[in-house]
Protein backbone atom coordinates (compact mmCIF):
# COMPACT_ATOMS: atom_id res chain seq x y z
CA UNK A 1 0.00 0.00 0.00
CA UNK A 2 1.55 3.58 -0.93
CA UNK A 3 2.33 6.07 1.73
CA UNK A 4 -0.79 8.11 0.52
CA UNK A 5 -3.33 5.42 1.21
CA UNK A 6 -1.82 4.48 4.78
CA UNK A 7 -1.78 8.20 5.69
CA UNK A 8 -5.64 7.99 4.69
CA UNK A 9 -6.43 4.79 6.87
CA UNK A 10 -4.53 6.43 10.07
CA UNK A 11 -6.41 9.73 10.30
CA UNK A 12 -9.94 7.85 9.43
CA UNK A 13 -8.22 5.55 12.35
CA UNK A 14 -8.04 8.54 14.67
CA UNK A 15 -11.03 10.29 13.79
CA UNK A 16 -13.64 6.70 14.21
CA UNK A 17 -12.15 4.88 17.06
CA UNK A 18 -13.38 7.09 19.98
CA UNK A 19 -16.72 7.02 17.97
CA UNK A 20 -17.01 3.23 17.59
CA UNK A 21 -15.94 2.63 21.23
CA UNK A 22 -19.31 4.44 21.72
CA UNK A 23 -21.33 3.09 18.89
CA UNK A 24 -20.17 -0.96 19.59
CA UNK A 25 -22.19 -0.77 22.76
CA UNK A 26 -25.26 -0.49 20.99
CA UNK A 27 -27.23 -2.52 18.77
CA UNK A 28 -26.50 -0.30 15.65
CA UNK A 29 -24.99 -2.30 12.89
CA UNK A 30 -22.95 -1.41 9.61
CA UNK A 31 -25.03 -1.88 7.19
CA UNK A 32 -27.69 0.73 9.35
CA UNK A 33 -24.92 3.13 9.17
CA UNK A 34 -24.68 2.63 5.87
CA UNK A 35 -28.25 3.10 5.12
CA UNK A 36 -28.36 6.55 7.01
CA UNK A 37 -25.53 7.73 5.42
CA UNK A 38 -27.19 7.43 1.58
CA UNK A 39 -30.62 8.53 3.18
CA UNK A 40 -28.49 11.86 4.44
CA UNK A 41 -26.80 12.05 1.32
CA UNK A 42 -30.28 12.23 -0.79
CA UNK A 43 -31.57 14.63 1.76
CA UNK A 44 -28.60 16.61 0.90
CA UNK A 45 -29.18 16.34 -3.24
CA UNK A 46 -32.57 17.66 -2.31
CA UNK A 47 -31.71 20.74 -0.44
CA UNK A 48 -28.90 21.44 -3.05
CA UNK A 49 -31.41 21.43 -5.56
CA UNK A 50 -33.37 24.11 -3.80
CA UNK A 51 -29.77 26.31 -3.89
CA UNK A 52 -29.56 25.60 -0.51
CA UNK A 53 -25.71 24.67 -0.73
CA UNK A 54 -24.33 25.77 2.79
CA UNK A 55 -26.53 23.18 4.61
CA UNK A 56 -25.77 20.70 1.69
CA UNK A 57 -22.48 20.96 1.95
CA UNK A 58 -23.11 20.27 5.92
CA UNK A 59 -25.33 17.09 5.24
CA UNK A 60 -22.44 15.51 2.74
CA UNK A 61 -20.00 16.38 5.55
CA UNK A 62 -22.04 14.46 8.28
CA UNK A 63 -22.87 11.94 5.49
CA UNK A 64 -18.77 11.28 5.07
CA UNK A 65 -18.55 10.44 8.73
CA UNK A 66 -21.43 7.44 8.19
CA UNK A 67 -18.93 6.19 5.39
CA UNK A 68 -16.37 5.81 7.75
CA UNK A 69 -18.03 4.87 10.10
CA UNK A 70 -19.59 1.92 9.11
CA UNK A 71 -16.66 0.05 7.67
CA UNK A 72 -14.71 0.82 11.25
CA UNK A 73 -17.56 -0.57 13.36
CA UNK A 74 -17.40 -3.74 11.13
CA UNK A 75 -13.99 -4.35 11.51
CA UNK A 76 -14.40 -3.50 15.41
CA UNK A 77 -17.38 -6.10 15.91
CA UNK A 78 -15.86 -8.57 13.86
CA UNK A 79 -19.15 -8.02 11.24
CA UNK A 80 -16.90 -7.76 7.64
CA UNK A 81 -19.02 -9.65 4.94
CA UNK A 82 -18.58 -9.53 1.66
CA UNK A 83 -22.13 -8.63 0.82
CA UNK A 84 -21.42 -5.46 3.65
CA UNK A 85 -18.73 -4.35 1.71
CA UNK A 86 -20.45 -4.60 -1.81
CA UNK A 87 -23.48 -2.52 -0.22
CA UNK A 88 -20.98 -0.06 1.01
CA UNK A 89 -19.92 0.40 -2.96
CA UNK A 90 -23.15 0.60 -4.12
CA UNK A 91 -24.23 3.38 -1.93
CA UNK A 92 -21.09 5.62 -2.17
CA UNK A 93 -21.78 5.58 -5.87
CA UNK A 94 -25.52 6.68 -5.47
CA UNK A 95 -24.84 8.91 -2.57
CA UNK A 96 -22.29 10.70 -4.95
CA UNK A 97 -25.22 10.54 -7.61
CA UNK A 98 -27.66 11.94 -5.95
CA UNK A 99 -25.10 15.54 -5.31
CA UNK A 100 -24.56 15.32 -8.27
CA UNK A 101 -28.28 15.37 -9.31
CA UNK A 102 -28.58 17.93 -7.15
CA UNK A 103 -26.01 20.23 -8.81
CA UNK A 104 -27.60 19.43 -11.79
CA UNK A 105 -31.15 20.30 -11.40
CA UNK A 106 -29.73 23.79 -9.50
CA UNK A 107 -27.68 25.00 -12.52
CA UNK A 108 -30.38 23.83 -15.24
CA UNK A 109 -32.64 25.41 -13.81
CA UNK A 110 -31.05 28.46 -14.08
CA UNK A 111 -30.52 28.19 -17.97
CA UNK A 112 -26.78 27.40 -16.86
CA UNK A 113 -24.50 25.76 -19.31
CA UNK A 114 -20.82 25.37 -17.96
CA UNK A 115 -21.89 24.41 -14.27
CA UNK A 116 -23.90 21.37 -15.71
CA UNK A 117 -21.44 20.57 -17.83
CA UNK A 118 -18.91 20.30 -15.21
CA UNK A 119 -21.02 18.58 -12.92
CA UNK A 120 -21.64 15.68 -15.39
CA UNK A 121 -18.19 15.35 -16.11
CA UNK A 122 -17.21 14.97 -12.79
CA UNK A 123 -19.79 12.72 -11.80
CA UNK A 124 -18.26 10.46 -14.71
CA UNK A 125 -14.92 10.89 -13.67
CA UNK A 126 -16.14 9.77 -10.12
CA UNK A 127 -18.01 6.52 -11.15
CA UNK A 128 -14.84 5.84 -13.44
CA UNK A 129 -12.38 6.46 -10.70
CA UNK A 130 -14.64 4.05 -8.51
CA UNK A 131 -15.18 1.41 -11.33
CA UNK A 132 -11.03 1.21 -12.32
CA UNK A 133 -10.35 0.18 -8.53
CA UNK A 134 -13.09 -1.83 -8.71
CA UNK A 135 -12.37 -4.12 -11.93
CA UNK A 136 -8.85 -3.98 -11.23
CA UNK A 137 -9.23 -5.48 -7.65
CA UNK A 138 -11.12 -7.96 -9.64
CA UNK A 139 -8.13 -9.10 -11.29
CA UNK A 140 -6.52 -9.29 -8.00
CA UNK A 141 -5.03 -5.96 -7.87
CA UNK A 142 -5.10 -3.59 -4.77
CA UNK A 143 -5.10 -0.46 -6.73
CA UNK A 144 -5.91 2.58 -3.91
CA UNK A 145 -2.88 4.45 -5.82
CA UNK A 146 -3.91 7.21 -7.26
CA UNK A 147 -4.28 11.22 -6.07
CA UNK A 148 -8.17 11.84 -5.59
CA UNK A 149 -9.83 8.94 -3.35
CA UNK A 150 -13.78 9.50 -2.60
CA UNK A 151 -12.48 10.70 0.34
CA UNK A 152 -10.54 13.88 -1.28
CA UNK A 153 -13.80 13.81 -3.88
CA UNK A 154 -15.96 14.83 -0.81
CA UNK A 155 -13.68 17.01 1.16
CA UNK A 156 -13.11 19.48 -1.86
CA UNK A 157 -16.88 18.86 -2.72
CA UNK A 158 -17.99 20.07 0.37
CA UNK A 159 -15.97 23.00 0.30
CA UNK A 160 -17.63 24.08 -2.86
CA UNK A 161 -20.84 23.85 -1.43
CA UNK A 162 -19.91 25.60 1.24
CA UNK A 163 -17.76 28.31 -0.47
CA UNK A 164 -20.39 29.13 -3.23
CA UNK A 165 -18.19 31.69 -5.63
CA UNK A 166 -15.57 29.03 -5.81
CA UNK A 167 -18.21 26.07 -6.72
CA UNK A 168 -17.12 26.64 -10.73
CA UNK A 169 -13.85 26.09 -9.40
CA UNK A 170 -14.09 23.23 -7.26
CA UNK A 171 -15.71 21.38 -10.26
CA UNK A 172 -13.14 21.60 -12.57
CA UNK A 173 -10.73 21.08 -10.08
CA UNK A 174 -12.85 17.96 -9.26
CA UNK A 175 -12.79 16.62 -13.32
CA UNK A 176 -9.73 17.47 -13.68
CA UNK A 177 -8.01 15.42 -10.61
CA UNK A 178 -10.65 12.48 -11.35
CA UNK A 179 -9.62 12.05 -14.55
CA UNK A 180 -5.81 12.13 -13.33
CA UNK A 181 -6.80 9.61 -10.93
CA UNK A 182 -7.95 7.43 -13.57
CA UNK A 183 -4.97 8.07 -15.56
CA UNK A 184 -2.68 6.51 -12.64
CA UNK A 185 -4.81 3.70 -11.58
CA UNK A 186 -4.88 2.73 -15.56
CA UNK A 187 -1.15 3.57 -15.92
CA UNK A 188 -0.52 1.46 -12.44
CA UNK A 189 -2.95 -2.20 -13.68
CA UNK A 190 -0.81 -1.55 -16.95
CA UNK A 191 2.42 -1.64 -14.84
CA UNK A 192 1.33 -4.52 -13.06
CA UNK A 193 -0.31 -6.69 -15.53
CA UNK A 194 3.14 -6.47 -18.00
CA UNK A 195 5.40 -7.79 -15.58
CA UNK A 196 3.27 -10.47 -14.94
CA UNK A 197 2.02 -9.94 -11.62
CA UNK A 198 -1.08 -10.33 -12.65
Amino acid sequence: MNSLAELRKNAARQITSPIVQVIRKSKVTPDSLTWIGLLINIAAGAIIAYNHLIIGGVLVLVSGLFDILDGALARSTNKTTRFGALLDSTFDRLSEAAIFVGLLILYLGKGEVLMPTLVSLAMVGSFVTSYVRARAEGLGLDCQTGLFTRAERVIILVLGLMFNPILVIVMAILVALSFVTVGQRMAYVWAETKTGKC
